[in-house]
């Protein structure tokens, strides 16, 4: 192949001008990742929830014996008193089975007393040498055996007469009729719930809690509940039960606060109960999703003039969805709340710009002083 001699000079100067030339590096990316300064906190805090009131008792009243309804005398909402009567049924059948238990009970006393005739005489036949103290041991036996058909006659016809009596369903306590379950004319068995009475001398403010809130309430100092109608009422309550477990459908756990009651407060009202309590110790918290672990050392990111330094820390307490940070790092440094995993010592960092008015509002109140003692 044929090359022209002004080419050759030409081409190695290129050749040594690509080899001289050296690659200019990649610039390093700047990862953006969202922060959160260190602050002060002071032990305890309060939450607001929202609840129903209702009574710590509801009483499901039924029938002792079956029967149909004649008569229903109370409705929805009819203040009850002890002993009032509330419902009826037919008497008839338990009249009928009464008389009969009272007829066995008549002819088992009959039989009674004619076995003692029997043995009295003879046993004045006896004293005669008549009959033999064999008969006399019979009749002895059959007096006593009559006795015990007399009491248990006896005992059947008590029982009967008993039965004839819970005809009426009366009220056991004081209260209010919440619920009717039955009416005139319907066949109700023994023991099927026909109506439910709430006692009003002790009423609770149910509220559903978030898993992460049930630590602290169990701790909790004080509970403030304010019924919805009236906001400018406190009234001082107390935690009564607490679920084990949480509900399938709201995922939260159900807590029953106790109240005195109050005029004006009624069942089903809105309210709302604060709860006041001590679920961890002052000091630095961090959100969870701070802490990064490496080789059995867990330790949080610091963002400094735009690059990431990892230092240890020591986790002293969990409050909720936030951990008490005991030493490694001081209030006013800000720490890498997201991405954790992805960076590397003297990386590069760019702050999200909500993240940026956070820190500087945060900033701002630590120079302005301490906070309050309550976090709301």
């Amino acid at each position: 192949m044929f090359t022209s001699p002004r080419l050759c000079p030409m081409v190695c100067c290129a050749l040594l001008l690509g080899a001289c030339s050296k690659t200019e590096p990649t610039a390093e990316p700047v990862r953006p990742v969202r922060v959160a300064v260190l602050t002060e906190r002071a032990a305890g805090g309060t939450a607001d929830f929202s609840g129903e009131v209702r009574p710590r008792i509801e009483s499901r009243l039924g029938f002792r014996v079956a029967g149909k309804v004649t008569a229903r005398l109370v409705d929805v909402g009819t203040p009850v008193k002890r002993g009032q009567l509330l419902m009826r049924l037919d008497p008839q059948d338990l009249r009928l089975a009464a008389s009969q238990a009272q007829a066995a009970l008549r002819a088992a006393e009959t039989n009674r007393e004619l076995a003692q005739a029997d043995l009295m005489r003879y046993q004045a036949l006896r004293a005669n040498n008549f009959v033999s103290q064999s008969l006399l041991d019979t009749k002895r036996a059959a007096l006593r055996a009559a006795q015990a058909e007399a009491d248990a006659a006896r005992a059947a016809f008590r029982g009967q007469s008993n039965q004839a009596g819970y005809a009426g369903l009366a009220a056991d306590v004081d209260g209010v009729v919440t619920a009717i379950d039955a009416e005139v004319g319907q066949v109700v068995g023994a023991g099927t719930p026909v109506v439910r009475v709430a006692r009003l001398d002790q009423l609770d403010v149910v509220i559903g809690i978030p898993e992460d809130r049930v630590g602290g309430l169990r701790q909790a100092d004080a509970v403030t509940v304010r019924m919805w109608a009236q906001p400018q009422a406190a009234i001082e309550g107390r935690v009564r039960e607490l679920a084990p477990a949480a509900d399938p459908a709201t995922r939260t756990y159900t807590a029953k606060i106790a109240i005195p009651p109050r005029p004006g407060v009624r069942l089903g009202m809105t309210a709302s109960a604060r709860l006041a309590s001590t679920d961890g110790g002052a000091g630095l918290r961090a959100p969870l999703s701070a802490l990064h672990h490496e080789k059995g050392v867990t330790g949080v990111w610091l963002v400094e003039n735009g690059v990431v330094r990892r230092v240890p820390v020591r986790v002293a307490g969990q409050a909720g969805n936030e951990v008490l940070l005991g030493e490694g790092v001081q209030a006013g440094q800000t720490v890498v709340t997201a991405g954790v995993h992805l960076l590397r010592p003297g990386q590069k960092v760019r702050i999200l710009t909500a993240d940026v008015a956070r820190r500087q509002d945060t900033e701002a109140a630590i120079a302005a002083g301490p906070p309050a003692s309550g976090v709301r």
